[in-house]
């Protein structure tokens, strides 16, 4: 199977932009609601993607182009969110935000050439990374956070749902 072009990648970024605006206007001020101590809101989802446009995607690809084989330096995206307060951030704003960074981003990926997608970083954990691979990572990554953000809008409607949770219980 071949790997997705950077302009199928700038699109399924712009999507995770889409889908995340979405679910923050629905929920309004209930996108910083946490389903449990521990657990991130939605607004701690977009924060971490912030984060992550920084640091370790659009951020990371922008040292390798200065610099092949560039070392990285380490993150702790727990601590990072943990002194971000995100949960306490107008949600408006903050999905904003995260939409004006991933547009810098979706720029860079559409700006890359054929002879950029093989040029390397190298992670202090994993060793060598190569452009093309921290694409198929920034889209997997995404994924998962809203994934996470539609889960906390799940876990804040159950207990309204009463009886009909029953049809989540069931097994199809």
């Amino acid at each position: 199977m071949s790997a997705l072009t950077p302009d199928q990648i700038a699109r399924l970024l712009a999507a995770t932009v889409a889908t995340m605006r979405a679910e923050v206007r629905g929920l309004g001020s209930e996108a910083s609601w946490r389903p449990a101590a521990g657990e991130w809101s939605v607004n701690e989802c977009v924060g971490h993607l912030i984060e992550c446009e920084r640091r370790a995607f659009a951020g990371r690809i922008r040292l390798i182009l200065e610099t092949d084989r560039v070392a990285f330096t380490g993150w702790d995206p727990a601590a990072v969110a943990a002194e971000r307060h995100d949960d306490e951030a107008d949600p408006i704003e903050l999905v904003e935000s995260f939409a004006t960074l991933r547009s810098e981003g979706i720029a860079l990926v559409r700006s890359l050439s054929p002879g950029d997608l093989g040029r390397v970083g190298i992670h202090p954990k994993i060793g060598p990374l190569r452009i093309d691979e921290l694409l198929g990572e920034w889209v997997h990554h995404d994924r998962n956070h809203v994934r996470q953000a539609l889960a906390v809008t799940q876990a804040r409607v159950w207990s309204q749902m009463g009886a009909t949770r029953r049809f989540s219980e069931a097994a199809d």
